[in-house]
């Protein structure tokens, strides 16, 4: 039973900027597998911060939790134009992730959002919604213990998957279908389909498909995320999944990439680096859980100079 002073000593971890960015997200994902209102207090706290890596991932994480008490505060945030456009955009996908129909209005109003990240996402996310109202709930069967923004496609041939994947003539909703259904395929064949996706047009959908190809954590698809990291030219949010896929898949052909960019001009690129760099140390590493806030705070204190 995790104590209430437990959640607290996590939460400050997660609200203190003097905190190594990847201590704060270890705390982050441990207060999204321990749920709860503390949970959602802590994290809907740090949306002050001035990391948008880091509010991205709050976000991210309340919709995963996909608990209605974080409605309000992901309301807020989809509202406030002075949060970047990866925050504003995250925050609609929770919203759509959490699967309550009382925000359909609302994502309707911001599918017609001057920003295009944060429009395209609250149009999946209004297409999810209406999905999820027509077929009686969420999509079962997946391997992967996230809630995606779209159900998969019930189509399995990886060609014709990958045809409509790259088609962008096609609904953006359709085409996200497409990129779960070939996560779920799996291998080599479903991975290389997934990496061309890095040369479509939307920067939503190329961010997608970068988190997707860690999720999958296939070493096929290593030369085009490092290629799409590389370039200055892509857009931040996008170089920012990549990088965080090559944490995840964490072969010793991505620790020079993340190395070269932990430097980077842009924020979220550099901070995104650091993140990854820890990913690969955990998945390269003896530990049990990259979410470890826990464990942390039943670590012995350091002894000094022979006192304890």
């Amino acid at each position: 039973m995790v104590t209430e002073k437990e959640v607290e000593a996590i939460g400050q971890t997660l609200v203190d900027p003097k905190q190594p960015l990847q201590a704060r997200f270890r705390a982050l994902f441990t207060l999204r597998g321990l749920g709860g209102p503390e949970a959602i207090s802590w994290i809907s706290q740090a949306f002050g911060d001035e990391s948008a890596l880091l509010k991205h991932e709050l976000a991210y994480c309340l919709g995963q939790m996909q608990d209605t008490r974080a409605i309000p505060v992901l309301v807020e945030v989809l509202k406030d134009t002075s949060q970047e456009p990866m925050v504003r955009h995250e925050a609609g996908e929770a919203l759509g992730a959490i699967g309550n129909p009382e925000v359909l209005e609302l994502l309707k109003e911001y599918a017609k959002d001057p920003v295009i990240e944060v429009a395209e996402t609250c149009q999946l996310a209004v297409r999810r919604l209406e999905w999820l109202q027509q077929n009686g709930g969420e999509p079962t069967g997946s391997p992967y213990l996230s809630v995606d923004p779209a159900p998969p496609a019930e189509e399995k041939d990886v060609g014709r998957l990958r045809a409509l994947l790259l088609d962008e003539s096609r609904p953006l909703f359709d085409r996200y279908r497409a990129m779960f259904a070939l996560r779920n395929a799996g291998g080599k064949e479903a991975a290389l389909a997934l990496a061309d996706g890095l040369c479509c047009g939307s920067a939503l959908f190329r961010h997608e498909v970068g988190y997707v190809l860690g999720q999958l954590q296939h070493e096929a698809c290593i030369p085009q995320l490092i290629a799409a990291l590389a370039s200055q030219a892509e857009n931040p949010m996008v170089r920012h999944e990549c990088a965080e896929a090559l944490g995840s898949i964490a072969h010793p052909d991505c620790l020079a990439a993340l190395r070269a960019h932990a430097a980077d001009a842009e924020r979220v690129v550099r901070e995104s680096c650091e993140v990854a760099l820890d990913m690969y140390a955990y998945e390269n590493g003896p530990e049990f859980q990259y979410a470890n806030g826990l464990s942390q705070l039943h670590q012995p204190s350091p002894v000094l100079d022979g006192f304890s």
